[in-house]
């Protein structure tokens, strides 16, 4: 590492949910997609992520995201998001949050742009001020009605029994029913059903497809202004807890319901987060019947731009809990 790096960043919040959008890419990630980039990143740089999100520069509940220049000339970016423990397939929150950051820069005027991710293509349609529309990837209920009882132990939570679906939204999810109330009054018993809920899942090894892990966990409930239809509470990988409502859980949940016929193509869907931030969704089927193309509406607003700053004498250089001395740039 040189005496010093710095990182030029600008920062938002999306329904509540901060994203930090790295705007100047340090790193030498290849030539490849953008899946093999995030390989290249996660397996080279974690030092770089930890050090952007993580304490003391940033919090266990900032998302990153990595702009880059994208392979295809038709997009206007590509994107590597990630948060205090990984790099994610996509984000919902950030990539709305990218868009007023992109608009802010005076990279993207107003109406539909197509950016890259590592699970596939994206599109944002800048409304204006603070308000993006984004049609995320193909999105589908993998299995319908999963059921395992909650291994006994130590917690409350022991023994109980679980129900619910597995889907793809960019992410995978497990949804099920909320044990109580959806407000920050029961976030204590809110973490702890959705931690067990996920050991759960890996104690029995049920995944997505391939083996792929289930890190997010979605629970939900009734929404509590009349105008909207539900209200989540999404477990994030890194143990913390979504501020927004979770464009990749939204799609996820748009896919369950099109798959059981709740909701019909085009139909609307708002969906509340725990914070009380809306949502507004809808989707069509693709083109295969099995997987639909959601969108969704939300608003970001842009909390801060600066510079990063890595020295090489700082002991916690790397984040508080990445403090690797044989890591390098």
């Amino acid at each position: 590492m040189s005496n010093e790096l710095k990182i030029p960043f600008i920062d938002s919040h999306t329904g509540g949910e901060p994203t930090r959008v790295v705007i100047e890419n340090p790193l030498d990630l290849g030539h490849g997609s953008l899946a093999e980039k995030r390989a290249i990143f996660q397996d080279k740089y974690d030092w770089f992520r930890s050090a952007v999100v993580t304490e003391p520069r940033g919090s266990e509940v900032l998302v990153g995201a990595l702009l880059l220049e994208p392979l295809d000339p038709t997009c206007c970016a590509g994107v590597i998001f990630f948060n205090n423990v990984g790099t994610l397939g996509m984000c919902g929150h950030g990539a709305i949050g990218l868009a007023v950051t992109l608009a802010r820069l005076g990279k993207i005027g107003l109406g539909p742009h197509k950016i890259e991710t590592p699970v596939g293509m994206i599109e944002i349609n800048y409304h204006g001020g603070a308000r993006v529309s984004i049609q995320n990837v193909p999105s589908y209920r993998y299995q319908k009605g999963v059921n395992f009882t909650l291994p006994a132990g130590a917690n409350a939570t022991g023994g109980t029994n679980i129900t619910g679906d597995i889907a793809w939204g960019g992410n995978w999810f497990f949804l099920t029913a909320a044990p109580c109330e959806l407000s920050l009054n029961h976030l204590p018993e809110l973490m702890q059903y959705a931690v067990e809920i996920r050991r759960a899942l890996s104690h029995y090894q049920i995944t997505g497809v391939n083996g792929q892990p289930i890190d997010h966990i979605e629970l939900v409930g009734p929404a509590q202004h009349p105008n909207n239809q539900a209200r989540n509470f999404v477990l994030c990988p890194g143990l913390e807890y979504d501020r927004s409502p979770c464009g990749t859980g939204t799609s996820a949940k748009l896919a369950c319901l099109m798959a059981e016929g709740a909701l019909k193509p085009l139909q609307i869907w708002r969906q509340e987060s725990i914070v009380g931030s809306v949502f507004e969704a809808h989707a069509v089927w693709h083109t295969d019947q099995h997987a639909i193309i959601p969108t969704i509406t939300g608003e970001a607003y842009i909390t801060a731009e600066g510079v990063l700053i890595v020295q090489e004498n700082d002991p916690f250089r790397f984040g508080l809990r990445n403090t690797r001395e044989n890591q390098s740039q």
